[in-house]
Formats: C-alpha cells, sequence, structure tokens
C-alpha cells in the first residue's frame, strides 16, 4: 500500500497491522460518533435478527459448478491457469489493488488468461487504500478505469474488502458508506450492467453488518459479501459466544440480510481458509491458530458441506489457489507443491450434485 503508515506483508498477502499508535489514536477518535453509531443500532437490530434466524429457510439448490470457486493472485504466477483446469473450478475471484491502478492492464491480461481454455466467471475484487478512501473524486476516477477495462471480462465487482479492519485503511463503516456510494453512483451513471457486492465484512463481527446494511445511506448492494472466517475456532462445528458455530453464523448472516432493505438476498462468502502449522512468515496468523495439512483438509471440507447444505450462500471462494501459508499449493523456492487440501478440493467439486 502507497501511503505511510499502511505497509503491505507480501508473504501473508494481507496489510501489516498499523504500528503507528498515535495515528490509529487520531483516526479512531476522529470516527467515533460513527462508532457510537454501530454500537446503538447493533443493540436493536442483532437481538431481532438472532430471534428470526431460525425462520428464515434457504433456497438456493445450488450446482457444484455454481458453488465453489477460488482465488487466483496475479503475483502467484502463470501457474494457475492450468492448476485451474485441473481442479476444475469455474469461478475465480481476483484481488485488484487500487494502489496499483498504473498497473491495470496486466490484472486485465492476467484475468482473461484463464478463459482461454474455457470460459469462467471472474469476480473483481477491488482493494482499497487510504488514498482513495480519502479521495473520492480519485476513487471515481479509478473504478471508472478498472470498470471500463474489464467490461468484457467480468461484471460482478466486490467493492473493498475487510473494511473492519483498520490496516485496510478504513476506520469506521461510515467512511465505507461513502466509499460504496462513489462506486454505485459511477454505475449508476456509466455502467447499469454490473453488479456491486457489499460489505465485504471479515469474521464473526456482525455489528459492522448492521451498521452497514441498516442505515440511512442511499446505497443498495447487489449482492452481499462476507469473509466468514470462522479458523480462529478450529473445527467447523466449534462454537463461538456458545451457540455460534459456523451454521448459526450463517443462519444469523442469512436473517441480516432478509431484514435488511438494502440487500438482495444473494451472498458470497469471498473469502475464507485455515492456516497452516509451521509455514511462518507466510501463514496470516499466529503459531497457535496454525493447523497441520490434514486437518485443513478435513476442515475445508467439512465448511463447504455446512455451508452448502445450509442453502443460504450462493458461492464460497476459497482463499486463494497459490499460498504456501493458507492455500492449496506451496510455491516456494519457485517450485510447485500440491498439498494434499488441492486433490481434496478437487475431489470435492468432481462429486455428483
Amino acid at each position: 500500500m502507497n501511503k505511510t503508515p499502511f505497509f503491505w506483508d507480501k508473504y501473508s498477502d494481507q496489510p501489516q497491522v498499523i504500528k503507528d499508535k498515535a495515528y490509529k489514536k487520531v483516526m479512531r477518535k476522529k470516527n467515533l460518533f460513527d462508532f457510537i453509531k454501530l454500537i446503538f443500532s447493533s443493540l436493536f437490530i442483532l437481538p431481532l435478527a438472532i430471534f428470526f434466524m431460525k425462520f428464515f429457510k434457504g433456497k438456493e439448490d445450488i450446482s457444484n459448478e455454481e458453488f465453489y470457486g477460488i482465488g487466483v493472485n496475479l503475483d502467484k504466477g502463470d501457474t494457475q491457469q492450468e492448476l485451474v483446469e485441473e481442479l476444475g473450478v469455474k469461478n475465480l475471484i481476483i484481488r485488484v489493488p487500487l494502489w496499483e491502478i498504473e498497473n491495470i492492464d496486466s490484472y486485465v491480461v492476467f484475468a482473461n488468461s484463464f478463459n482461454k481454455l474455457s470460459k469462467k466467471n471472474i469476480l473483481i475484487n477491488i482493494m482499497q487504500d487510504r488514498e482513495n478512501v480519502e479521495d473520492h473524486k480519485l476513487l471515481k476516477q479509478n473504478l471508472e478505469t478498472i470498470f471500463e477495462k474489464f467490461k468484457d471480462i467480468s461484471n460482478e465487482y466486490q467493492i473493498a474488502t475487510t473494511i473492519n479492519r483498520a490496516k485496510w485503511g478504513f476506520f469506521s463503516v461510515q467512511e465505507y458508506l461513502s466509499f460504496y456510494k462513489t462506486a454505485q453512483d459511477l454505475k449508476n451513471e456509466k455502467f447499469s450492467n454490473i453488479k456491486l457486492l457489499g460489505p465485504s465484512v471479515i469474521d464473526f463481527e456482525y455489528y459492522y453488518n448492521v451498521r452497514a446494511m441498516f442505515n440511512f445511506a442511499k446505497i443498495r448492494y447487489d449482492k452481499v459479501s462476507s469473509l466468514l472466517y470462522v479458523d480462529r475456532r478450529g473445527k467447523p462445528s466449534n462454537t463461538q459466544y456458545g451457540i455460534f458455530d459456523t451454521k448459526n453464523k450463517i443462519d444469523l448472516l442469512y436473517s441480516l440480510v432478509k431484514l435488511s432493505f438494502k440487500c438482495n438476498n444473494e451472498i458470497y462468502i469471498t473469502e475464507v481458509n485455515w492456516p497452516i502449522k509451521d509455514t511462518a512468515p507466510y501463514a496470516p496468523t499466529s503459531q497457535k491458530e496454525c493447523i497441520s495439512n490434514e486437518e485443513y483438509t478435513k476442515y475445508m471440507l467439512q465448511y463447504h458441506n455446512i455451508v452448502k447444505k445450509s442453502k443460504k450462500i450462493k458461492r464460497v471462494y476459497w482463499h486463494q489457489l497459490i499460498a504456501p501459508g493458507y492455500g492449496l499449493v506451496d510455491n516456494r523456492d519457485g517450485k510447485i507443491v500440491k498439498y494434499p487440501q488441492f486433490y481434496a478440493y478437487k475431489e470435492m467439486i468432481e462429486k455428483n450434485d
């Protein structure tokens, strides 16, 4: 990321924690009022959503071809096209960072390369930086470039990611709502055929979903995106706050979506994985949360099974294909090594619906 105090960790494919405590303190104080709004709206909406969550039944009877998706990254090279074909996955999510807008043509060529052997459904994940969060004129200009460049490749765009982590560039949901509205206004003005996804909250922090989905902002999510990690709990059946295992987390998210006037009912989980033991500094968490490849494989299969059976989620994008610390393939030292989970993922897709 190109503006201090934000720095990118190339090993774990995410921003580093902000080390400038004075800056964080100033920004949090500046956005304190929005945090108060978040608390009060959550106190009202979350109990309501919890009460109704078992009344809303899933309707999505999804085929394997529609359900499974995976993340691919420009910086992971051109072995990914062949690996994607081997897996048989048709849905891809590709990160396009706003701080690399000068390199946009490389991202377009990369995305299009996956269509050469067979047509793919490609979701573009537009990743924010602080400069674009603060400068909406610049943001609009950059978004227009992305929408125009990818118009023949994709019609789905996740507008920002991980909005509830300051290291990613947002210090309040209000900042995100303004960011999203810039994208929506541009869509309405020039790109009416595209679909915009949000609010991209990570983990089970649905109070951020409440603030993003129950407000007076003039926005609407064409599809809801969620980065529903459960890795810090261990296996998917483990609970958080007593009752919230993976199934109940999905039920609550679906309940929020059904109750909100700002959402269609379609939900994508656009990022999820488990960190792999003994892969530091590539693992995105501490060693404490890391698991073996055998456990990873088991949890990955369980997670997809739970989500698919819920009939409430349209698609799950596994994050990601190549990543030594959390993916399906290890590429350290320039060697491509398929983890056991690669073959398990392939078999999972191949199974009859």
